[in-house]
């Protein structure tokens, strides 16, 4: 990539963040460009679609989440990594309100510029899960994908404005219900 290309790059990555941080998901791909300084050809020539868009914004923090999965593993002990994955999960998801439907979308359509990243974080999740649930400490009758649905039902509380006060106390009680009583 040329260097004024790639600084054009950076540049619209890093305004794309903070719009759809302020926006959500569907914020103003014109307002991006704009906020940018560059015409609206150079953000679709960078990214020809919302989701690939999106999917540049996220990947950094998805990949990030199975890299501290990996972490995790040998780190702490199963039911707290499982645990703490999950919360970091949520977190991720908290800082682009709207994503969560994408996330859900995506993981489910092979043809999406977000598939990659969900399936690799739905991944880590479930090595996670697998690991706590082979030491007893987590419920055996969930899987990988009860896993990521539950992390998108909890982020997605984070959209509800009479509900989000209330997102850490209902994280807990997931989280109690995903682990035994061992795992508690």
């Amino acid at each position: 990539m040329r260097a004024d290309a790639r600084k054009n790059y950076d540049q619209l990555l890093a305004v794309a963040r903070a719009v759809v941080t302020e926006q959500g998901a569907d914020a103003s791909l014109r307002d991006v460009a704009r906020r940018a300084g560059v015409g609206l050809g150079t953000l679709y020539r960078h990214f020809p679609t919302r989701e690939a868009l999106l999917e540049a914004i996220l990947r950094a923090s998805f990949d990030e989440l199975a890299a501290q999965a990996v972490e995790l593993e040998t780190s702490n002990s199963p039911g707290d990594a499982l645990v703490s994955w999950l919360r970091d999960c949520v977190a991720c998801t908290h800082e682009y309100r709207g994503v969560v439907a994408l996330m859900v979308a995506a993981i489910e359509d092979a043809e999406s510029a977000l598939h990659a990243s969900c399936v690799t974080m739905r991944a880590a999740g479930t090595r996670l899960l697998t690991r706590a649930q082979a030491a007893g400490l987590a419920r055996t009758d969930i899987n990988g994908t009860d896993l990521f649905a539950l992390a998108g039902a909890l982020a997605w509380l984070n959209d509800q404005p009479s509900l989000a006060p209330r997102a850490d106390h209902l994280f807990a009680v997931i989280a109690s219900a995903i682990l035994t009583s061992a795992g508690r």
